[in-house]
């Protein structure tokens, strides 16, 4: 993924036309690493998204809407204290570096102007975002703190001066001329692209790839030439950003990325080419972080049902011996005067058996035998009463783990804003203890996912079970028709209709499919029936529910059908 300098300075050029002079109006952390500044200027308001994700880092404008934490972080709160109000004066890169300096104007309590810099260090997992004093270059906090035990180069604490990365002796590409790039690249000292990564700054092995490429046949004439074409482009902001979609990667650039076939598509906006290329794979990664805790959990307790339900089987099979230790205890009554203290094991005949066979008891040599025939009548008993208990608690069981299946199911399908639903349902159902109160919340109505058929009808799901009661129970009416994938783990989905054509019913349950455990499956099958014939039983769990009068249709799961019907909530 090319979050490389030249990137960074296409964007850089469009944020500064879009947002220099604008007023920052209010400031939000939603996730750990992630800050969101919502803009406003020019009688229109922008979100800008600066990320120090470790996977995924990255800064452009976005339209998406984000859920923001009760309270906010210590660095989002010291954030709003010194850029809140403040008015963007500069946008700008030093020697394509990948490095984002943003200088603020803001006024302090007494009234004076003072210039505030924050600086967006992409760099992978080294990735920061920190705000500095630039009259003596002093760091008020960083979102990612470095002590000295983590780097002995620079530190990123309050109070400590700001050091940037360490520069690595590279060129700015930008500026070369004709004669460094011919004494610096070697068409006999090792592989062409690596020595453009290893002399220039900003330069990822892809837009190396890209040049080389580009140059067709490797003379250092046609070497210079694409690079001289990528960097003339460059410099004059004539972008063409795109992402490809190839068999090997997908990856995108300021330009084409002619050197890996697949499907291009172009933006003209690096900004809405960005959102589009990190927003699913960003969100992914976020979900996976949040919920890595989450599911672990949740793995680990259905494995302990399923040790449980094999310990259960184990009882249920001793339970069925419960007539042999019967039989036992009354053969040995009817042979007492065959039988003494200390024999191993007592040979009679079998008196219920028609043919009259010889049978073998072990016995207790330490007990008599009027003893050892009470040991197995107590047993026969114990087996006898157990075998109730047994059967319930592998009923139990058997339910816990469907219902930790559904759970898991429905966060690998979760979005940021389900995730905090499931963990409160957790927490009602005993699973999870409660986190430290804070003043209660009216809990307001979920928000139902939404999709229109082909055909033009509604089609709701729900992707917890929060949401699965709510649309089943409140918002669906008794005739519209009720889907759900058949004995698999997966969502409630509702047509909300009374008469619609077999393709909203086909789509119906493909979204059904999609969203349930057979996500990856084909040929899913899925029943449905109306809502007025589905029922949730008394004192079962969340969402779980029990129909009637259902049919079945099969169908695969279709990601690209799905993203096409799926509309805003």
């Amino acid at each position: 993924m090319a979050f490389d300098g030249f990137v960074i300075r296409a964007l850089v050029h469009e944020l500064s036309e879009k947002l220099l002079h604008t007023k920052i109006h209010k400031i939000y952390q939603p996730h750990q690493t992630d800050l969101l500044f919502i803009l406003r200027g020019y009688g229109t308001n922008h979100s800008l998204l600066i990320s120090a994700n470790p996977t995924y880092p990255r800064m452009h404008l976005t339209k998406r809407n984000f859920v923001n934490p009760t309270e906010p972080p210590m660095f989002c709160m010291l954030l709003r204290k010194h850029l809140e109000g403040g008015i963007i004066e500069k946008i700008y890169q030093i020697d394509n570096e990948r490095i984002i300096y943003i200088d603020v104007k803001v006024r302090d309590e007494l009234g004076d102007f003072h210039q505030k810099r924050l600086i967006v260090e992409i760099m992978g997992r080294h990735s920061n975002i920190i705000l500095i004093n630039p009259d003596n270059n002093l760091i008020l906090d960083g979102i990612n703190h470095v002590t000295a035990a983590v780097s002995s180069y620079r530190q990123v604490l309050p109070g400590k001066e700001y050091i940037a990365p360490p520069k690595q002796n590279k060129l700015n590409p930008l500026t070369l001329e004709q004669e460094q790039f011919f004494s610096l690249i070697k068409l006999n000292e090792g592989k062409i692209d690596k020595q453009f990564v290893n002399n220039f700054t900003g330069m990822s092995p892809t837009i190396a790839k890209e040049i080389l490429y580009r140059a067709g046949l490797p003379t250092k004439e046609n070497l210079w030439n694409a690079f001289y074409d990528w960097m003339e482009k460059t410099n004059n902001h004539n972008y063409n950003p795109a992402i490809v979609v190839s068999k090997e990667k997908t990856d995108f650039s300021i330009f084409p990325l002619n050197h890996l076939s697949g499907e291009t598509t172009s933006f003209e906006s690096i900004n809405e080419c960005i959102e589009e290329f990190y927003d699913k794979k960003a969100e992914r990664n976020a979900i996976r972080q949040k919920t890595l805790d989450l599911m672990r959990f949740l793995v680990t307790e259905k494995q302990k049902s399923e040790k449980k339900i094999e310990y259960l089987y184990q009882d249920l099979k001793e339970a069925d011996q419960a007539e042999k230790f019967k039989l036992y205890g009354e053969l040995i009554t009817a042979h007492l005067y065959q039988i003494k203290r200390g024999d191993k094991e007592a040979h009679v005949v079998n008196y219920y058996d028609e043919n009259q066979k010889m049978i073998t008891i072990p016995l207790n040599p330490f007990k008599t035998p009027s003893e050892n025939a009470q040991h197995f009548f107590k047993k026969y008993n114990k087996l006898k009463n157990s075998r109730e208990y047994i059967e319930t608690q592998l009923t139990k069981t058997k339910e816990e783990i469907a219902y930790l299946e559904t759970i898991i199911t429905q966060l690998e399908n979760a979005s940021i804003q389900d995730i905090e639903d499931i963990r409160e349902e957790l927490v009602e159902q005993g699973y999870l203890k409660e986190r430290k109160r804070k003043k209660h919340k009216k809990r307001n109505v979920p928000e139902i996912e939404k999709f229109i058929s082909s055909e033009g009808y509604t089609i709701y799901v729900g992707k917890n079970n929060r949401q699965n009661e709510y649309l089943t129970h409140k918002l669906a009416s008794a005739l519209d028709t009720w889907l759900h994938t058949k004995d698999i783990p997966g969502s409630h989905v509702v047509i909300k209709s009374k008469e619609f054509g077999e393709a909203t019913l086909n789509e119906a349950a493909i979204i059904a499919a999609y969203y349930s455990k057979a996500k990856n499956s084909s040929n899913v099958p899925v029943d449905y029936t109306l809502i007025k014939y589905v029922k949730k039983p008394s004192g079962a769990k969340p969402g779980f529910v029990i129909y009637e009068k259902q049919k079945t249709l099969f169908v695969t799961p279709d990601e690209t059908l799905i993203d096409n019907l799926r509309t805003t909530k």
